[in-house]
């Protein structure tokens, strides 16, 4: 098959109304988060059969949730509705000092239930609009079963077999619970903190990536007790002038920060509580542990062998060129799972529908990952 950088032969667009040599669809995309939505919108656009695959394994704690992937359901979107609500507290000191009388209490509770519907919804246009596209959206989970076939299995374990001529793999990862005793039995992450109903309290987050720094930022200014457990510098990989600034303003801010420590176990009480070991001594008791200590690419759950596709075992993710293709030719990769590129939605969401471009509108235009900015809230 002969592919050159994933940029096609400029065949028009108006021919791919029908699957190509017999495949059940031209582009089958695994994952429907951010990338994978936007390529196979775009590739539908050009006038390909697709379809897509999003299946939600539940975290260690149980949370699961619906199509739109990490940034809809368990990032961006609700890490910042939570940062807005807690900077109110601070608004309201702040109205007081100006002659404003304001009493109000906050609810987590009734918070997140608010978050939960609103992506409820965003769920819902999702899935709306892959329908109004005929877009095909299987809610089960894909499996390669050979180069051109994926097995998906349903939640009730019904198995069904589709071709593809290409793959779009857009699975995303999911957070590392780090290999400590107990931490799958007794500490949440960023999967679980946004779907929480329960009030965290007093909590302890291990971690300093901008994930850990996030939360445990909102959470502080909730009025919660937190503390952030580091190994070693805040933000690796980010400027460290502003990194240090940013840990100054949050230990002002109420938020304590254990530095040159990882914990060694967890255990949990009789009262449901999580006791932290560091060095096997008892460190503290806390109600909730939020471990945020990295992220795993999910190519591993693949089957990838069976499509005669390697991937990185020490991180789960994918090894691509700049076209974003794989080593098996006609299968590509684009968003988290990619290994050593930024794990943003926006540059998924580019790559997505530059790649398609390629595939089915003869575009030989690659998509530029230099001099991505990043923010943190």
């Amino acid at each position: 098959e002969e592919l050159d950088l994933g940029v096609s032969s400029g065949r028009s667009s108006i021919a791919m109304a029908e699957p190509g040599e017999g495949y059940d669809y031209d582009l089958f995309v695994i994952g429907g988060g951010s990338g994978g939505l936007a390529a196979a919108k775009a590739a539908n656009d050009l006038g390909a059969k697709v379809a897509v695959a999003d299946f939600v394994k539940p975290s260690p704690a149980g949370t699961t949730w619906g199509l739109g992937g990490t940034c809809v359901n368990v990032g961006c979107i609700p890490k910042k509705l939570m940062h807005i609500s807690s900077l109110y507290r601070d608004t309201q000191c702040d109205a007081h000092g100006m002659g404003w009388d304001t009493k109000s209490s906050h609810s987590w509770e009734a918070m997140v239930t608010k978050v939960n519907n609103y992506i409820k919804s965003l769920q819902w246009g999702a899935k709306t609009e892959l329908r109004g596209k005929n877009i095909k959206y299987y809610n089960s989970f894909a499996t390669f079963a050979d180069p051109h076939t994926v097995d998906l299995t349903d939640k009730k374990g019904a198995t069904e077999k589709v071709t593809f001529k290409y793959c779009l793999i857009a699975c995303g990862g999911r957070p590392s619970m780090g290999d400590y005793p107990g931490a799958n039995e007794c500490c949440i992450s960023s999967d679980d903190i946004f779907w929480q109903k329960k009030a965290p309290g007093k909590t302890l987050v291990i971690g300093a990536s901008y994930i850990a720094l996030e939360c445990a930022g909102f959470l502080g200014g909730f009025g919660f007790d937190v503390t952030v457990m580091v190994r070693s510098i805040l933000l690796r990989g980010f400027d460290q002038d502003i990194a240090n600034m940013i840990g100054t303003y949050m230990e002002k801010h109420g938020v304590k920060f254990a530095r040159e420590m990882v914990p060694s176990r967890f255990e949990r009480t009789e009262t449901g509580q999580v006791k932290v070991f560091v060095k096997d001594a008892e460190y503290g008791v806390y109600d909730t542990v939020l471990m945020a200590v990295g992220r795993t690419g999910c190519a591993g759950w693949l089957n990838c062998k069976a499509a005669g596709l390697d991937f990185k075992e020490s991180n789960g993710k994918l090894v691509c060129n700049e076209a974003d293709q794989t080593s098996v030719p006609h299968i590509f990769a684009v968003g988290d799972v990619i290994d050593g590129k930024p794990e943003l939605t926006p540059v998924a969401i580019q790559a997505g529908r530059t790649l398609v471009k390629r595939l089915f509108a003869g575009s030989t235009k690659l998509m530029d990952y230099t001099d991505v900015a990043t923010a943190i809230f």
